[in-house]
């Protein structure tokens, strides 16, 4: 087994995760906004997309892991768990915010993570058509992009009342979930809906303080909390415990502003249990 906390060893963990950037990249521009692109629904009674894109991103990042990782497990969202022998596991979200990618909007994103036993070790949020990639993890944080590269550094804001926050939809998750969510959006300067993991590398470059958001699955938040961590942010769940597996996540810029959302949501959700 590799030792993880070897410079060689995290400098090699990065290149694959780089190249596990690329080639999603390479997979899904082709169908961006393509007159062609399709989408399939993936349940019942919802709507849950999935594209060839998402399918063809995911398969060319594990073809990257066969390759070069083979000992390593996979957690993808599309093609499912893969048992490895390291101890390590590359957790894959070939396209998050797949309505967002059918409808044009650049505000998904391809989420790379590595976790260890106890969390994500490194995350990657990468926004191939604007071509912006977000890392954190083994000391490193930092973003590339159209304006050239930047440290990541989450904000400094510390009250609720000068906060933005951010949630994908306005339904956040179950009914008593949302009206918890209301308890904060109440007392925040700015709240805003629709950006999907792009939120979360808005928070983690000190353009946005709070995201919030319920019913996510470990694909969805591996990524985001390596990246915001490596950036000074706080990722829990709705108790300020792990979120890594998924569920109900805070994430925050401060540990004064999550102490602060941490007691509104647990309110909330008390009192919106006692009345439903």
């Amino acid at each position: 087994m590799q030792d993880i906390e070897n410079p060689e060893v995290q400098a090699e963990l990065w290149s694959v995760a780089e190249e596990l950037a690329e080639a999603a990249r390479a997979a899904i521009l082709p169908y961006f906004r393509s007159a062609g692109l399709r989408a399939e629904n993936k349940v019942e009674g919802g709507f849950d997309p999935v594209t060839l894109a998402d399918k063809g991103a995911e398969q060319a990042m594990r073809a990257v892991l066969a390759r070069r990782r083979p000992d390593d497990g996979i957690l993808g969202e599309e093609f499912g768990t893969l048992d490895g022998t390291s101890g390590l596991t590359w957790v894959l979200d070939p396209i998050d915010g797949t309505r967002g990618f059918i409808s044009g909007t650049p505000t998904w994103g391809v989420l790379i993570a590595l976790n260890d036993a106890s969390g994500p070790r490194l995350g990657v949020i990468d926004q191939p058509y604007i071509g912006e990639r977000f890392c954190g993890g083994f000391g490193r944080s930092d973003m590339t992009g159209p304006h050239g590269g930047a440290r990541l550094k989450a904000s400094s804001t510390a009250q609720l009342k000068d906060a933005t926050l951010f949630s994908t939809f306005p339904e956040v998750g179950s009914p008593v979930e949302r009206a918890a969510f209301e308890t904060v959006a109440a007392q925040a300067k700015l709240t805003r809906f629709g950006c999907d993991c792009y939120a979360y590398a808005l928070l983690a470059a000190g353009q946005i303080d709070l995201v919030i958001e319920a019913g996510l699955n470990a694909y969805d938040i591996a990524a985001p909390i390596g990246v915001i961590e490596a950036a000074g942010g706080i990722v829990t769940d709705w108790s300020g415990g792990k979120v890594h597996d998924g569920g109900r996540a805070l994430a925050a810029a401060t540990p004064q502003l999550h102490a602060q959302a941490l007691e509104l949501l647990q309110r909330g959700l008390i009192e919106a249990q006692a009345s439903a």
